[in-house]
């Protein structure tokens, strides 16, 4: 009769336990309650996975990742486009957020893309004079921090750089005039 030992040997030891558990948590499909692609001819598999998680990782990063390979974000009126066209259709004056006070020029805009409507500010002292309803402008993002608005102006996220194909800025300056349509 063979004697049995005192302390027998776990299957597995701690180290490779967790090595076990890494290398199935990289695999990402074990917490979806997929099978992870293994063997001979998994190759194809496992890219789509890859594929497939790459879109779940850190914030930041991924939306850096959707924005690159064509996913929409939440929403974004330009369509992932650094500039857009529109058609002014009424000015508008809006208060700054506390504890600055005054009422920054704005536009309302339809762009002639997509259809959207958006609010743009017009930066400069004077620069609303020289857009009126109707004209054509170029809007961009304001860079406000990740996109969003800026400083003390609530909820715009864009700002006027061109009207009828000539800068805002020059105009305001004094360089340029305003075509006349």
């Amino acid at each position: 009769m063979l004697a049995r030992p005192e302390h027998p040997r776990p299957l597995l030891t701690y180290g490779e336990s967790v090595t076990l558990l890494y290398h199935r948590w990289v695999g990402g499909a074990s917490f979806c309650g997929e099978r992870l692609g293994r063997g001979l001819f998994s190759g194809p598999k496992m890219k789509k996975d890859r594929k497939k998680y790459r879109w779940k990782e850190r914030k930041f990063r991924d939306r850096e990742f959707k924005r690159r390979h064509g996913g929409v974000l939440k929403h974004d009126p330009l369509r992932g486009s650094t500039q857009a066209k529109g058609i002014v259709i009424e000015k508008v004056g809006f208060e700054a957020k506390q504890p600055n006070s005054g009422i920054r020029k704005a536009v309302k805009i339809s762009l002639i893309r997509t259809g959207n409507k958006l609010t743009a500010f017009a930066p400069g002292d004077g620069a609303i004079s020289f857009i009126d309803e109707h004209d054509e402008v170029l809007v961009e993002g304001i860079g406000g921090s990740m996109g969003r608005s800026y400083g003390d102006l609530p909820g715009v996220r864009f700002k006027v750089i061109k009207v009828n194909g000539v800068s805002l800025d020059e105009m305001v300056r004094g360089r340029k005039e305003k075509p006349i349509r």
